[in-house]
């Protein structure tokens, strides 16, 4: 699925993910290829990513932490904001 992560600064990450772990405001919850249309607000806390790929840092990673240990996984910290995932689609409008 692809993935976007936007903040009002700027573009954060856009990419191909298989899983993504988000803070929601009842708890964490996950999303994954397939997954039914949702629309959820986000609370503060960490965005994880299951990326298809390793994360090659090109730009704004500074607010990307990649695993020491996995280089597909990469986390971010949020304020909070809103996700939507529809058609295989995930965009994260965060703080």
């Amino acid at each position: 699925m692809h993935l976007e992560i936007i903040t009002p600064e700027n573009k954060i990450f856009k990419g191909e993910a298989e899983a993504v772990q988000f803070p929601g405001l009842d708890g964490s919850f996950q999303v994954m290829e397939n997954h039914a249309a949702i629309i959820s607000a986000l609370s503060k806390g960490v965005i994880k990513a299951n990326l298809k790929e390793q994360f090659d840092a090109v730009e704004n990673t500074d607010l990307i932490e990649v695993d020491s240990k996995d280089k597909k996984v990469i986390r971010i910290d949020i304020k909070g904001g809103v996700m939507e995932m529809l058609n295989n689609k995930v965009i994260v409008l965060a703080e």
